[in-house]
């Protein structure tokens, strides 16, 4: 079913937050690195290669799609996302809660819940990470 999904090499990763970045300006975000749907984070006691970067994770058994009372979220075959239609959604904000990983996130400004989606198969952040810390295979 899934052929490609996002994979994260945390002892690449320098936190330079172009994944952020990327992110919120392929989402019509404007580039606010808190619009992201990846967060890139340093460890709390600087060492140097533990470092931590947040993204959906696209699980098989997803809770938020299992949360989701109106069945606004499904899963893309050929990509392995899990996308969100906008139509069917209630803003109830049960998807958001039932990801044990809070990678689906709500934005206020919006009234939505928003979450990784691959950029339909080619995700923006993989192509502005300069270390190789993000790859898509």
């Amino acid at each position: 079913m899934v052929s490609k999904l996002m994979h994260v090499t945390p002892s690449k990763c320098t936190v330079c937050r172009n994944c952020e970045l990327a992110c919120a300006f392929s989402h019509m975000h404007g580039g606010k690195p808190t619009a992201a749907r990846i967060r890139a984070f340093a460890d709390d006691q600087q060492r140097e290669g533990h470092h931590a970067v947040v993204v959906c994770m696209q699980c098989e058994e997803a809770g938020c799609v299992k949360a989701c009372p109106a069945h606004a979220l499904w899963r893309n075959p050929e990509t392995g996302a899990i996308y969100h239609v906008e139509a069917r959604c209630i803003r109830c904000q049960s998807c958001v809660a039932g990801c044990p990983f809070g990678n689906m996130r709500w934005e206020a400004a919006m009234e939505f819940p928003t979450k990784c989606d691959l950029c339909d198969g080619d995700p923006v952040c993989v192509k502005f990470c300069p270390t190789g810390a993000l790859e898509h295979r």
